[in-house]
Formats: C-alpha cells, sequence, structure tokens
C-alpha cells in the first residue's frame, strides 16, 4: 500500500486548476456553468494531498450522461462513477499526484457543502491549521488506508459545514 502522502502548499496549485479548467472546458463545452477548485489545494497555505480537486457543475442534470461518456471517451480519465452515492460524478488522472474532477448537477448538495469548507478555511486561517495538523495526523497513522484517512476528517469537515451553514443565514427578525 502506497502511504497517504501530505505536502506543503504548492504556489503551482492554482495554475494546475486553470490549464485543466481550460482542458475540461474544450472537452465538455457550454454543457458546463462553471468549474470551481475544491478541497485543500484550493487554500492558499494549506498542506494538502498533492492531487487538484476540482467539480465541474454542468448547467442540467440531463447533460450528466453525455458528460460522462465524452470524458470517458477522451480517455484522458480514469473513472469510478459515483463512489459516495452524492449525485458527483468521480474522474481521476494519475494516481497520488494529479487531478480528481468531479461532475454534477446544480444544486448539487455535496458541491455546495465543498464550497462552504473550502471558503471557510479560506477566511479561518485557525481553523485551516488545524485542519492541516489533523490531516498530518491521520496520514502518518492511516499506513496507506485512504479509507481511515477520509473517515477520520469526517467530524471535522461536518462541523466546519455547519458552522458556516449556520453563519450564512440570515438573522431573525423581530416583528413587534
Amino acid at each position: 500500500m502506497r502511504p497517504v502522502e501530505i505536502v506543503d502548499y504548492d504556489l503551482c496549485w492554482p495554475s494546475e486548476f486553470g490549464a485543466e479548467c481550460d482542458f475540461v472546458l474544450r472537452l465538455l463545452g457550454d454543457r458546463v456553468d462553471a468549474i470551481h477548485h475544491i478541497g485543500s489545494t484550493a487554500v492558499p497555505g494549506l498542506a494538502a494531498k498533492p492531487k487538484i480537486d476540482m467539480d465541474a457543475v454542468l448547467r442540467a442534470d440531463g447533460l450528466i450522461a453525455e458528460s460522462i461518456e465524452r470524458l470517458r471517451e477522451t480517455g484522458s480519465y480514469d473513472y469510478y462513477g459515483d463512489p459516495y452515492g452524492d449525485r458527483r460524478w468521480t474522474f481521476t488522472r494519475g494516481r497520488s499526484r494529479g487531478i480528481r474532477l468531479y461532475l454534477c448537477g446544480p444544486g448539487n448538495v455535496a458541491h455546495q457543502e465543498r464550497i462552504l469548507f473550502r471558503d471557510w478555511l479560506r477566511s479561518h486561517r485557525d481553523d485551516a491549521d488545524a485542519y492541516a495538523a489533523l490531516k498530518l495526523g491521520l496520514a502518518a497513522q492511516a499506513r496507506g488506508d485512504f479509507q481511515y484517512y477520509t473517515n477520520g476528517k469526517s467530524a471535522f469537515v461536518a462541523g466546519i459545514v455547519r458552522r458556516a451553514s449556520a453563519e450564512m443565514r440570515p438573522a431573525s427578525i423581530d416583528h413587534d
């Protein structure tokens, strides 16, 4: 088993995302509404697995099947289906280093939560530092067990998403 590799933030990650974004747009064209850099590589200064995570949000759910086929037929990515059951279809290129591309439709809850988490860490350095420490500890303990590593982050991620969601809710209005 290969170890879970966590590296220091790489200043090249944003440009790597940009190049991959251009590639995906060339493949999928106007099917795509937006492509977002997500995950730890999208948070400046955050240690991460050296794999660029990105969500390609399609204009409509009805475009998912043809977009999956388009990406598969190019042979540019390995396809993994919807492994988390959250209606995000997963593609990768490269093993430990590379790209992880998720396709989803508009309004996808998992995508929205990932954006909340990313944006929270971008604006809350203490939480980003705590997340980095958690990831480094889990990677050392995991001994190549990626499921152990991922599961170990779940409670932290869920807590941040709850906090970020609560902060976004409009304050209640008193009616006298």
